[in-house]
């Protein structure tokens, strides 16, 4: 291999060897079977140019002459030139304002020279005193704690107690005699217009089936709430049947029992043939009463006319819309016949407020 007169490069063939047989001898005009990788890729290719060389290249004249022309050239000047001059306001840090009151403050000369010269010792020691520990940081409390120059420590070790609330006591127990509310309805009183056997669980079923029979009768008792009180299915089934028959019974409150879903339908299916029911709630039940069962209700709820309130929770937006605006029209139906001095019990038809 031998350097190239021209390019400075080196030889890869000599024109002599086999298959370089095409060679012309330089590396720049080479066609080889194979390319070198090591070479650049303007070397790789063959010389399509037909000057020829103006001569001999030398790289050392080329960088000297590169320099010359470098330092020989001007540097563009800057359109402000600089001169170190600082421009603008200095900034000053705003001082903040005291407080007029703490500014009226004295202290005695004695008293401040004693502050000024105080330990950290001695400073823990007045704001114990004072009760003002509470101002100090974590790192301050605790060194406090562990210095065995503090005199008085009680006041860091001392407790804020929270304010004491009173004591909300309990509700009293339900007071209804259960056998001798059930002797008055049955007896038809005129006095007694709500029962209220709320939060009773000591009541028998075959009793509250009792009360369900005894309102089929009477004809003044207005409210009849059992929350609370483990009533069941065949409960259920039994007020369903009274409220076929009754016609005074304005509010029924079975809320917070083990009432299934087939009990609760069945509430829900004597309506339609109750004029006077109002408010029903049949919320809290032990267990949910199902998609299925909410359908049904929200139906039946749609052909009643009569009931305004209605207390249950839906599970669903669907039935709960469709339950919210069954509402609102009875709602609104009562307000259509009480402007036209409309008298007499609501019947499905009777939407239209005629």
């Amino acid at each position: 291999m031998m350097e190239d007169k021209h390019f400075g490069a080196i030889k890869i063939c000599d024109g002599t060897t086999p298959q370089f047989s095409q060679c012309e001898g330089t590396a720049r005009s080479c066609a080889p079977a194979f390319q070198n990788a090591l070479l650049p890729a303007g070397l790789r290719q063959k010389d399509q140019t037909t000057k020829a060389p103006t001569g001999p290249f030398k790289r050392e004249e080329l960088l000297d002459h590169l320099e010359k022309q470098a330092k020989e050239f001007k540097d563009r000047e800057d359109l402000v030139p600089y001169t170190g001059e600082k421009r603008g306001k200095i900034w000053v840090p705003k001082q903040k304002p005291m407080d007029p009151v703490l500014e009226t403050v004295t202290l005695e000369p004695e008293l401040e020279e004693a502050l000024a010269n105080a330990s950290d010792a001695e400073l823990c020691d007045i704001a114990a005193i004072l009760g003002m520990h509470t101002l100090m940081s974590n790192q301050q409390y605790y060194q406090a704690l562990g210095s065995s120059s503090i005199v008085n420590k009680e006041g860091l070790n001392s407790v804020i107690k929270p304010t004491q609330y009173k004591p909300v006591p309990d509700e009293e127990p339900n007071s209804t005699d259960v056998e001798e509310t059930l002797d008055r309805i049955k007896k038809n009183d005129p006095d007694l217009e709500e029962v209220n056997l709320n939060n009773i669980r000591n009541i028998p079923i075959p009793t509250l089936k009792e009360y369900a029979e005894a309102l089929k009768e009477n004809s003044y008792v207005k409210k009849f709430s059992i929350v609370g009180t483990r009533s069941n299915d065949p409960v259920a089934f039994a007020l369903a049947e009274m409220l076929k028959v009754n016609k005074v019974l304005k509010t029924l409150n079975v809320e917070s029992n083990f009432i299934s879903g087939a009990g609760i339908l069945r509430l829900v299916e004597a309506l339609p043939h109750n004029t006077s029911l109002v408010e029903l709630k049949i919320d809290n039940q032990s267990q949910p009463l199902g998609n299925k069962v909410e359908m049904e209700i929200v139906s039946m709820l749609e052909k009643n006319a009569t009931l305004l309130k209605f207390g249950y929770h839906f599970t669903q937006q669907g039935p709960r819309l469709r339950a919210s605006n069954a509402m609102m029209n009875n709602n609104d139906l009562v307000r259509k016949r009480r402007l036209a001095d409309l008298t007499g019990p609501i019947i499905p038809k009777c939407r239209s407020g005629v």
